[in-house]
């Protein structure tokens, strides 16, 4: 569901760069204000696993089309919110800048869609619905519910800032259409794997769960096992990604035949998509080739990011240095703030 700038006029696009930005200075604040001290190196472990199973794109049968997990409610969940958008938000800045996967335009509307819904509707939801001890049954039920809300959050702002922009040939109503069924089918995925997740956290270390205990043990074999899952993920299972277009291309493609918007580029557009191309380490999630392109994308293949990669090593390389810059930033981010607030 990362956004491409095409979809996107210069204004939209500044107007959520502004509201993500307000966003990631209140949660800044918050965790600021809050004493956890755990909380710093799992930002870091948490964000190199997200960047690792993004890459892995599912196919939904009967389709044609796939979808990847987006995230946020299992890190809302083993963060908090306000942890889990600076995450968030530090996983797609990476993506955009050194893999040039979702736009740089984009980027706003990217970490609200998929940042903050699912940490702040999608998880006060979940709390609601499993309540303070909650068995397996009941929090699965609750994961999966807050997963569909957030993924359907998600979809209809695709479509509300992908409209209001003005520069694309996609009607609201059979955007819509297409775009909120895919999603909630990638949402039960997404559901279910969270819920997975979240359960063994919480037979591992159910200290590790804020909403548990804030303030519990030490979660070291519980953040080793996600640190060895992102290697795992990122260095070999996006091998197996799926090759079919993520939920968005397809409901683009299903309404104009192309997996792209055919969308004119103002110079605002133009400038940025050369300055990502440049700042690319491994654009497209592949070696470039020797003419400094991109690595080829497979025929059929997803969008960046999705899995889509023109040769193995290439995706096992952007895959483990991927997650490896995400953990870097995600803990600086996280000490950053942990410094500040013991200054305070």
């Amino acid at each position: 569901m990362h956004m491409a700038d095409a979809l996107l006029s210069p204004a939209v696009g500044a107007t959520m760069w502004a509201a993500a930005a307000v966003a990631v200075g209140h949660c800044s604040r918050r965790i600021r204000s809050e004493d956890d001290e755990r909380r710093v190196p799992l930002m870091g472990v948490l964000g190199a696993f997200l960047f690792a199973a993004q890459m892995i794109n599912f196919a939904i049968p009967g389709t044609g089309s796939s979808g990847h997990l987006g995230g946020g409610l299992l890190l809302a969940i083993l963060l908090g919110p306000h942890a889990a958008l600076l995450v968030m938000a530090s996983v797609l800045i990476v993506q955009a800048l050194f893999f040039a996967d979702g736009g740089l335009l984009a980027l706003g509307c990217n970490i609200v869609n998929l940042g903050f819904f699912p940490a702040f509707v999608g998880y006060p939801l979940y709390r609601r619905l499993a309540g303070s001890a909650p068995g397996a049954a009941r929090s699965g039920i609750a994961v999966v519910v807050a997963a569909l809300l957030s993924l359907q959050l998600g979809a209809l702002a695709v479509v509300l800032e992908t409209v209001a922009s003005g520069i694309s040939a996609l009607p609201f109503g059979t955007f819509v259409l297409f775009m909120l069924p895919i999603h909630l089918a990638i949402g039960v995925v997404e559901g279910v794997v969270t819920a997975a997740v979240v359960s063994f956290v919480r037979a591992a270390r159910p200290g590790m769960l804020p909403s548990v205990a804030p303030s519990g043990g030490p979660v070291t074999g519980v953040a080793l096992a996600f640190l060895a899952a992102a290697l795992a993920l990122g260095g070999v299972g996006a091998w197996g990604a799926s090759k079919d277009p993520d939920g968005l291309e397809w409901s683009i493609a299903r309404i104009t035949g192309a997996t792209g918007p055919d969308a004119p580029q103002t110079a605002v557009h133009a400038a940025l998509g050369r300055f990502q191309q440049q700042a690319a380490l491994l654009p497209d999630y592949g070696f470039r080739r020797p003419d400094g392109a991109a690595a080829p994308t497979p025929e059929g293949q997803g969008a960046p990011g999705d899995g889509a990669s023109g040769d193995r090593l290439g995706t096992s390389v952007a895959g483990v240095v991927g997650g490896a810059i995400t953990l870097l930033l995600a803990l600086l981010v996280g000490l950053v703030l942990r410094r500040q607030a013991r200054r305070a």
